[in-house]
């Protein structure tokens, strides 16, 4: 149950079926409070470490993989070992993984530097998600791209 704090009166509340607009008591901008802020961070980064180690295998985090055509253009030997070292890559740290949502990373393959991401999108593929650590709510892409075509 999300926590948000009332940024005037400081009011806090536990609201779960929205994102509110205001604070119920003063009307003033609820944010969430930065423990909850934290914890979604670590949900977020947790779900996507389990997307991108299983591949999507993982029946519980929904989404899509995604080669763009300078990585498909090597082979499918290549794309395999690209895979292997996308799903292995640990070594986030505060310069590669800022907002420590393990959502980015660079691999190097056969001598070749590959980056790798993941986007947070609505159930629909439609727009970014609101709810992003709701696995009911968030569909994950993860791309595999050269530097060449961030």
């Amino acid at each position: 149950m999300p926590n948000y704090e009332c940024v005037m009166c400081e009011r806090r509340e536990a609201i779960t079926a929205f994102v509110p607009e205001a604070c119920s008591s003063c009307g003033g901008t609820l944010v969430l409070t930065e423990a909850e802020q934290q914890a979604i961070t670590e949900r977020v980064a947790t779900q996507n470490d389990r997307f991108r180690t299983t591949w999507g295998a993982d029946a519980e985090v929904f989404g899509r993989m995604v080669f763009t055509p300078g990585v498909t253009e090597n082979g499918g030997a290549f794309i395999a070992k690209v895979r292997e070292a996308v799903r292995g890559f640990d070594s986030f740290t505060a310069d590669n993984d800022p907002y420590g949502e393990h959502d980015f990373g660079a691999v190097t393959v056969e001598g070749v530097k590959v980056y790798w991401k993941i986007d947070l999108f609505d159930a629909d593929y439609d727009a970014g998600s609101e709810l992003r650590d709701d696995l009911a709510a968030t569909r994950r892409v993860l791309t595999i791209l050269l530097p060449g075509e961030y």
